[in-house]
């Protein structure tokens, strides 16, 4: 019975599809501001794929070391054709976030590495080799970056920050979610 409840219990986690911020003991939770498309296209720092002339962008919160923010990767790319994507680099998960964060803030070409990234991570291969030291203008954007995150109130990454596609209201959604779904939060249509 127990065997049961536990497997049904990881089950369960995997369902989610998002990675948790480590809590710092002791650390206050910030207070909650209102989610804001204006907000995030103003302060956070992200690097930018997809359809640069996209009518539709969605903002991506993620961790480097999240394997569920490896899934929204994979389930953006064929989309990359109809929306614009900024993908907002933030350091929850540990010591690697923010060196690979920074890798892939800086790349010559964003969407080559985090493709090697997430490919790599998802194999279980931990990732893009990070350099040794961090600019610290682009560690103070990661940490901006994820204060922001937090100040959203969010629980997890990856999370999708887009203006809904019929409301036109800014609509925040925890957790990897499939190509059909991405697509229909964004209002685009998912066949190639």
């Amino acid at each position: 019975m127990n065997r049961l409840l536990i497997t049904s219990l990881a089950l369960a986690a995997l369902l989610l599809g998002a990675c948790s911020q480590q809590d710092t003991p002791g650390a206050a939770k910030p207070s909650k501001q209102e989610l804001s498309v204006q907000t995030v296209a103003a302060q956070a720092k992200g690097f930018t794929v997809g359809s640069m002339m996209s009518a539709h962008t969605v903002y991506v919160f993620f961790d480097p070391q999240c394997p569920h923010c490896g899934h929204l990767w994979q389930a953006s790319t064929p989309l990359h054709n109809k929306i614009k994507f900024v993908w907002i680099p933030v350091a929850w998960i540990n010591a690697s976030s923010l060196p690979q964060g920074a890798a892939l803030l800086t790349a010559a070409n964003p969407t080559e590495l985090m493709t090697a990234h997430e490919a790599s991570l998802l194999a279980g291969k931990g990732g893009t080799t990070a350099p040794a030291s961090v600019a610290p203008d682009i560690e103070q954007a990661i940490k901006a970056n994820t204060k922001l995150l937090n100040s959203f109130g969010a629980e997890s990454v990856p999370f999708i920050v887009t203006k809904d596609a019929r409301t036109g209201q800014a609509v925040g959604r925890d957790g990897a979610i499939g190509t059909p779904e991405l697509a229909a939060l964004a209002g685009v249509d998912a066949t190639p």
